[in-house]
């Protein structure tokens, strides 16, 4: 009797000890990261990797009845350390400034409790110089995106959970049909949004897409964004390119790693039988595998497309988070990788 309360009492201690130790890690605020060369660097100078998912739409969770902690736990149980949060102009307007900012500001603490970064999105599709865009739910205007990129620095300047902003999802003209659009044009219209957002934040990192739907970032050889701190973003789905890939992802973004940190904010696969397939996003595990070791070479951040049974390509089948074919696939890579 007396070794078994002994037995019980360190029982008790171990998990004392255990519960305080992850209490104090939940409350210990993440560390402010930065650009160091093309690093990601926390305050210390390491060098941090981002690995994680992309959400839908925050007006889309909270419509399914599933923007809640479950949520964000499930992504950390997947061994994410960052999640990429994008808000649809439309929905932003439709929800309304103050309504959807508290879905923000819940998002971000929950995200912060679990030990997870966030990149907020302004998850358009278009020119940004005509501004015509490729659907209702992306348009928007130069005016409301400056507005948009001003009330989100003005309300999260300080926080070191919000470490990213992607400032523009996907550039492109369309091969023309959404009228033309320079690289000087582009850059101006970048740099004004970052001159606004430093003035209320210099410490978040703002993420900045290059051109053919975000795909290739070849203009920033010559002429990159002349302002500091910036990372820069590609979204390379596998129809992208035919295979082999890793010449030609070198080619059009993987040569800029070298200079500045990238940061794949988009990519992923799905058969071409499963629900939403559709071009560039068809491929399998092949593709996987290359693009994963071709990100781990070039010491390039990630967050797969998207954590949701809808949206394609899928990550989950249900609200159970049941993983999908590229969900098994990418679960595995995050909990290797992390």
């Amino acid at each position: 009797m007396k070794y078994k309360s002994i037995f019980r009492s360190l029982i008790v201690l171990i998990l004392f000890y255990s519960i305080n130790i992850y209490a104090n890690a939940q409350n210990n605020p993440l560390p402010f990261l930065s650009v160091e060369g093309n690093r990601f660097v926390d305050e210390d100078g390491n060098t941090v990797i981002l690995r994680g998912v992309s959400f839908p739409d925050p007006d889309r969770l909270a419509e399914a009845t599933q923007w809640n902690k479950r949520y964000f736990r499930t992504a950390k149980d997947w061994n994410c350390n960052v999640v990429r949060i994008p808000v649809h102009p439309q929905r932003w307007r439709e929800r309304g400034e103050e309504n959807y900012l508290k879905l923000l500001d819940k998002g971000i603490k929950w995200a912060g409790e679990l030990g997870m970064y966030v990149i907020i999105d302004w998850h358009t599709i278009g020119n940004p110089i005509t501004e015509v865009f490729f659907r209702e739910l992306y348009n928007t205007s130069r005016a409301e995106t400056f507005q948009f990129w001003r009330t989100i620095a003005e309300r999260y300047a300080g926080n070191p959970v919000v470490a990213f902003y992607e400032l523009f999802n996907e550039p492109t003209d369309y091969n023309g049909r959404l009228g033309r659009m320079s690289w000087d044009q582009y850059k101006e219209f970048i740099e004004e949004i970052i001159h606004i957002i430093y003035s209320h934040d210099d410490k978040v990192i703002p993420l900045v897409a290059g051109f053919d739907w975000a795909y290739e970032l070849r203009h920033i050889k010559d002429n990159p964004i002349d302002i500091p701190g910036v990372a820069y973003v590609a979204h390379p789905y596998p129809q992208k390119r035919e295979p082999p890939w890793e010449e030609k992802w070198e080619e059009d973004f993987g040569f800029a790693a070298d200079m500045y940190p990238v940061f794949a904010t988009e990519f992923g696969f799905m058969g071409e039988d499963e629900l939403g397939a559709h071009i560039p996003v068809i491929g399998d595990e092949t593709y996987g595998e290359a693009i994963i070791d071709y990100f781990n070479k070039k010491g390039i951040s990630w967050t797969v497309w998207v954590f949701d049974p809808l949206w394609s390509p899928q990550l989950i089948r249900d609200w159970y988070f049941t993983p999908s074919r590229q969900g098994r696939f990418f679960k595995h890579k995050l909990m290797e990788l992390n």
